[in-house]
Parts: C-alpha cells; sequence; structure tokens
C-alpha cells in the first residue's frame, strides 16, 4: 500500500513477520501490516532527523491484525458489551440500514425519526416501511447516526462519496514558519517528554495517542463530565492519564487553554465544527497556541455535504459500499462489515504516523504542520484491495499475550505483544489502562 508511504514521506523500509490474514473480501490484514508500519517507520525518521541510529522496522502480520480488534484480555472480570440492543442491521422496503445507538442521545433520535417503542421488534417492525435512504435522513435529521448500505459503486456516485474518494489520504496544511521545542526524548523513548492532548473518542483517535504512548509520549486525553466508554476504555487509555472538562463552561474552556498551550500535539477527532460551535475553532487554538501542530479526523471526509456529518467506523462500512460488498462475497444474504473495525484501526495508526511525519520535518527545521484524515477516505483506500481470506485466522493465544498481567483499573489484564519491533527502540507503555476522568487536567 505505498500510498501510505506516499502521504507520509516515507521509504517504505520495514519488513514483515508473521502469517496469516484476516477473513474477508478485502485485503485487511495487509492494511493492518502498512497502517501499524507507518507508526514504526516514522518513529524510524524522527530518530534520523534527530541525528540518532535509524532502527531496522519490523511488523508481525498476525500481531497488528490482533491489535486491530482488542488488545486486552481481562483476568478474572469481562468488558461490558459492545453494543446497545438496538443497533444493528435492520431491512427496509428497497435494501438495508444501521443504525448506530449506543450513545442514549443517538438511541432517542432513532426512536424520535421511527416512532415507536424501544424494542428491536418495533424498531425492526417500523424500519420496514421506510425506505432506507429516507429514513437514513430522518434519523440524522434528529441528530442521530445511521447509513443506507450502498455498493461501492453507488458511494463513488454520491456527492459525498465522490468528494471523500477525491481527497488525499492525509491532507497537509501549509507548513508555518515556526521552531517546536526540545521536548527530550531520549534514543530508546523518543517521544518521552512530548505533550498530546488528546481530544478523541471511539475509536480511531485513541488508538492513534495510544500508539504515541508506546513510544513514550505524554498523552493527556479530555473527556465531557458525563461521557463514557465502558466496553473501550480498557483497550485504548493504555499509557495515557484521562481527564474531563466542561468545555461549555467558562472555567473549561481557561483550562483548555491552559492546556492546549502547554502541547506539543493536539488530536482532535471532534467533528470539524464541534469546537468552532465552542468558540474554541481553528483561528482561536492558533492565537493561544501557535507552537501546536493538530492531527484532526472526521468520518465521511472534509469536503462534500456530509462534512460535518456523526460518523462512525461500522456506519461509513455500510456507506462507502464496504458491508455490500461483503455480502456478496460472503453469500450471508445481509450487510458483511469487515471482521474487524479496521477503518478506524488503520486510520489510528495513520494519524500517529502523520502526527510523526509532522515531528520530523518540524525538528528537520521544514515548519510546523497540520494533517487532516477520514475514515472514509482510508475506506477508499482498502476498497483499492480486493482478497479472498476465508478463514484460518485463529484467536490470539497464551504466548502471543505478555507475560506479566497489566494492573488496570478494572482489575488483572494481559495485553497483546506490540506489533511493531524497532532495534533498540522498544514499544511499550508506562501506565496501565484507566478509567475516564481518573486523573486531574493538568500537565
Amino acid at each position: 500500500m505505498r500510498e501510505i508511504d506516499a502521504a507520509l514521506g516515507l521509504s517504505g523500509d520495514w519488513t514483515e513477520t508473521g502469517q496469516g490474514s484476516l477473513p474477508s473480501c478485502f485485503a485487511v490484514s495487509d492494511l493492518a501490516s502498512a497502517s501499524v508500519a507507518a507508526v514504526g517507520e516514522g518513529v524510524a525518521a524522527l530518530l534520523a532527523a534527530l541525528g540518532g541510529d535509524v532502527p531496522k522496522v519490523a511488523v508481525n502480520r498476525r500481531l497488528a491484525s490482533l491489535w486491530f480488534s482488542f488488545s486486552i484480555a481481562p483476568q478474572g472480570w469481562e468488558l461490558p458489551p459492545a453494543w446497545d440492543d438496538l443497533a444493528g442491521d435492520y431491512r427496509a422496503a428497497d435494501g438495508w440500514i444501521k443504525l448506530h445507538t449506543n450513545a442514549p442521545h443517538h438511541r432517542a433520535a432513532a426512536i424520535r425519526a421511527l416512532g415507536c417503542e424501544e424494542t428491536r421488534e418495533a424498531v425492526a417492525h417500523a424500519a420496514a416501511r421506510w425506505s432506507a435512504a429516507e429514513l437514513e435522513t430522518a434519523v440524522v435529521t434528529e441528530g442521530g447516526v445511521a447509513a443506507e448500505m450502498r455498493s461501492i459503486e453507488a458511494w463513488g456516485r454520491h456527492p459525498q462519496g465522490s468528494a471523500a474518494n477525491s481527497e488525499p489520504l492525509v491532507t497537509w496544511e501549509a507548513p508555518r514558519a515556526a521552531k517546536i521545542r526540545d521536548w527530550g526524548g531520549t534514543p530508546e523513548r523518543p517521544l518521552k517528554g512530548l505533550r498530546v492532548l488528546d481530544l478523541t473518542r471511539i475509536l480511531a483517535g485513541p488508538v492513534a495517542t495510544r500508539a504515541l504512548a508506546g513510544f513514550g509520549a505524554d498523552v493527556l486525553r479530555i473527556d465531557p463530565v458525563d461521557w463514557e466508554e465502558p466496553s473501550l476504555a480498557p483497550d485504548v487509555t493504555l499509557g495515557k492519564r484521562c481527564a474531563r472538562l466542561d468545555l461549555r463552561s467558562p472555567e473549561g474552556q481557561a483550562r483548555f487553554a491552559e492546556l492546549l498551550a502547554g502541547a506539543d500535539l493536539f488530536v482532535n477527532g471532534y467533528r470539524p465544527d464541534a469546537l468552532e460551535k465552542l468558540g474554541l475553532g481553528a483561528e482561536w487554538r492558533a492565537s493561544v497556541a501557535p507552537q501546536v501542530m493538530e492531527i484532526r479526523l472526521c468520518a465521511y471526509g472534509w469536503t462534500g455535504p456530509w462534512a460535518l456529518r456523526r460518523g462512525y467506523d461500522s456506519l461509513v462500512q455500510m456507506s462507502a459500499g464496504i458491508a455490500e460488498a461483503g455480502m456478496g462475497w460472503s453469500g450471508a444474504g445481509k450487510p458483511t462489515p469487515l471482521p474487524v473495525q479496521a477503518l478506524d484501526h488503520a486510520t489510528g495508526y495513520l494519524m500517529a504516523g502523520a502526527a510523526l511525519a509532522a515531528l520530523r520535518d518540524a525538528v528537520a527545521g521544514r515548519g510546523l504542520r497540520n494533517a487532516r484524515l477520514s475514515l472514509a477516505r482510508t475506506a477508499a483506500l482498502l476498497a483499492q484491495y480486493p482478497a479472498d481470506a476465508r478463514g484460518g485466522f485463529v484467536p490470539a493465544g497464551e504466548a502471543e499475550f505478555s507475560a506479566e498481567p497489566e494492573a488496570t483499573h478494572w482489575g488483572p489484564a494481559r495485553r497483546l505483544l506490540p506489533p511493531l519491533v524497532l532495534s533498540g527502540v522498544p514499544m511499550r507503555w508506562d501506565r496501565p489502562a484507566c478509567d475516564l476522568g481518573s486523573s486531574a487536567p493538568a500537565w
């Protein structure tokens, strides 16, 4: 997947170990290896810019694929269910639609649009009376999230699909003539002392900042006072500190400004207009922290009529034709998504790769750059690589987990071994997974 190297200015000089492919009609394990490699190559290029030895980079294909699912195995406790009882695929009058109802306000929006009781049977009965496109519009109008199942061809003809597919894999803003501070990294922990302000949630953004933490970055994640991710926090808060702020309050905004002014990187996964609506838009951030480089994420792309639409990996898979292609490949007669949320995970590693590329260029005196990525553009990348991997990928075995248990907030757990090996630069995490809001909002 040379497009990744071209987008990030990388050489493609890495080796792959391990075997196996996740079952799919797309090359999901190839994408896993290539996106994880972008992080390893990024670390190597940064070390070269810093004048250090350049480590060799190897990616374990099987471990990279496993990390695209869950990296954690609880010991004596269980992760809560990942999905709300109403979430899922429903037959419409003319096709299929996915309703994403994990957040209470998204669940309420779907029920308002459908005008039915909050049971799966009632939702199925009501959805069957709608065309998929009309129900998608109705749910979105109510403030919810939903996606009609389209084919790859139909998505390419759709105004949003055409716009997203035409964007670069990584959109780089023009460099700013400024210098980055010396954060004090070491050859073994190149990101040690680097301050990363993390304003992301489910799931790509947290994957990105988890990867940066694996090489020593000081990641401070900020969540709203009422936000929870019970099924994901144990997996993605590894290596981070997690705090809460009310960004709607003057006090919360003032503290956020202080944190941003003290950061080196700002990783933002909120919708493109979310911070603007709070008065914390791009111009405000540039005035408060002109030295901070930003890596931003959205779901459906940065141009086109849906640029501000809420979205998640599972919805983008429906919109962009991935679930429809999987249905034809599997013969299942229903939407068949990827075996993992590969758009989230791959985009997360690409975001981390973009952060490292920005750091590399800043250290080399080429100015400070911001970058933008989207799930829909990563979907377009994957759609270029059809495959026919049918089974044979077994779950993680005992030897693929760390020998020492991780003392998470919820109890002991085993963590998968890192998917990246850099000679002399171990990928490891200095903090166990923690609960959201468990730290103070301070550097």
